[in-house]
């Protein structure tokens, strides 16, 4: 053997000798398994959300025992650090001890190395200890003797395992904390995070969603009041602060249906369910989200406040159960469509007809059909099995589809009798050439229906109406022939 050779084999030899220590939170994994599972317990039991302060007071490890003892994550799906867990392989092929050691709670913990079949030692909190900074310490401690160690962290309260460590691995470390760790200790590895880019951020706010928030303006255009720039200036006050609120809401229900997105073949690319965002940041972004929108509203009337309270709590109720429904979820999903254009008229002071919000709920009813039966088929063609999260079962697509587009179509029933009304008189010198729109209408409901029963169409049918050619040219004949009848 010659001398390089055996020099190579000393090192991995002295290399297997010395144990290597993992966490789990946002370093093994690009989460917070606390957050996660308080979330998932807020969905399944939201009553136990009353004790949380009781569990805190009694102590960190009690508040995560609580918490453990009544919600499961689904360990296999978390979004594990790739890079990480191919380093960790490679230096268990070496020979070396790998130990999990973290601050959550002992029940995730040994779930987590069960399913990643690498670790020789698992150190987790309990209902007695909570197992971070110099606690985790003292237990790696007595768990290696006086053997050096290495150590897998990603935040500042691991300065206290890094100072006593031979090495560190930093694993998405901030910029701040990677200069100071270089500095102050022998950084054997270092994992840089993903940079979270404002397209990330877009997505997880879903600005493209707020191409539904449109429809505050409904009613001004009904009621021909475009030219009112004051009327404008409050709907577009009014569009701003709804869509602020919205994306609080859909940060809040992406992160309480982490879970059941990260089984879905295209919500598990979402911001929060994939971990390129962490948990923390989203939950920040709620209050902030939602005291811009509050704000906002202050400048509008009383009632808009009113509507927009209202929408806040049934989307709230949807996240965290009544999206589990079957129908309800569907009625609720049509109920908050239509509580935009009352957003309009609350925001503008006009009045709504009866014709417009009937009109609006059959649309959205059918829409929201539309979007059940694109989750089947999508879940169907995956995995043979129905939506996770939802009321239904693969046998529901039949009576779904039938109920979708006899909703649809009864919208164009309704506006047919709008048309025949003596209301219409009041708003349009030409109304006869309204009828036009009908056959539109028509056209673009079975559109819709066609597209969504080939597997054609996306998860959300407002967004596939607004990429779609075919639903921009709908939507241009339909202002052609609106304007022509004025």
């Amino acid at each position: 053997m010659s001398s390089q050779a055996f020099s190579e084999s000393a090192a991995e030899t002295q290399i297997a000798d010395i144990p290597l220590v993992v966490d789990i939170d946002g370093t093994l994994v690009h989460s917070d398994l606390l957050v996660e599972s308080a979330f998932v317990l807020a969905k399944s039991s939201p009553q136990s959300l009353v004790r949380l302060p009781g569990w805190l007071r009694a102590g960190r490890a009690t508040l995560k025992a609580e918490i453990a003892d009544r919600a499961d994550l689904g360990i296999e799906h978390l979004p594990y650090n790739e890079a990480l867990i191919a380093y960790l392989k490679e230096e268990k092929a070496k020979g070396r001890q790998l130990i999990l050691a973290t601050a959550a709670n002992e029940k995730y913990a040994h779930q987590v190395a069960d399913h990643l079949q690498l670790f020789d030692v698992v150190l987790a909190s309990d209902a007695r200890t909570n197992l971070s900074g110099k606690d985790k310490l003292a237990a790696i401690q007595a768990e290696v003797g006086d053997k050096p160690f290495d150590y897998a962290g990603d935040h500042e309260v691991d300065n206290a395992i890094w100072a006593h460590a031979r090495q560190a691995v930093l694993v998405n470390a901030s910029d701040k904390l990677e200069r100071s760790a270089n500095a102050a200790y022998d950084v054997g590895a270092s994992f840089p995070p993903e940079k979270t880019s404002w397209r990330t951020w877009t997505k997880a706010l879903r600005v493209h969603q707020w191409a539904k928030n449109v429809l505050i303006f409904v009613p001004l255009l009904a009621a021909h009041q475009y030219a009112d720039a004051t009327m404008v200036g409050m709907a577009v006050l009014a569009f701003i602060a709804y869509s602020l609120l919205a994306s609080s809401v859909y940060i809040l229900n992406d992160l309480v249906d982490l879970g059941d997105d990260r089984q879905h073949p295209r919500k598990r690319e979402r911001p929060f369910a994939s971990g390129r965002i962490p948990i923390a940041q989203g939950v920040m972004a709620i209050p902030i989200l939602l005291g811009a929108a509050i704000v906002l509203a202050a400048f509008l009337p009383p009632f808009f406040w009113l509507v927009l309270g209202c929408y806040y709590l049934v989307t709230l109720a949807y996240s965290l159960g009544l999206k589990q429904l079957a129908l309800i979820d569907v009625l609720t999903l049509a109920a908050l469509y239509t509580l935009r254009i009352i957003a309009g008229g609350a925001a503008t002071g006009i009045p709504l007809s009866f014709w417009l919000l009937a009109l609006s709920m059959s649309i959205f009813l059918s829409l929201a059909m539309a979007k059940r039966c694109t989750e089947l088929l999508v879940m169907e063609k995956h995995s043979g099995d129905a939506p996770l999260g939802r009321g239904y079962i693969a046998d529901d697509l039949p009576p779904l589809r039938s109920l979708g587009t006899a909703a649809g179509y009864t919208a164009v029933v309704i506006l047919a009798l709008y048309i025949n009304s003596p209301d219409i008189t009041n708003h349009y010198e030409h109304p006869a050439r309204i009828w036009l729109l009908c056959p539109v209408v028509l056209y673009w409901i079975s559109r819709i229906w066609l597209k969504t029963l080939r597997g054609q169409m996306h998860d959300d049918p407002i967004v596939f109406a607004a990429k779609d050619n075919g639903s921009r040219v709908c939507v241009l004949l339909g202002a052609l022939i609106m304007f022509s009848a004025i």
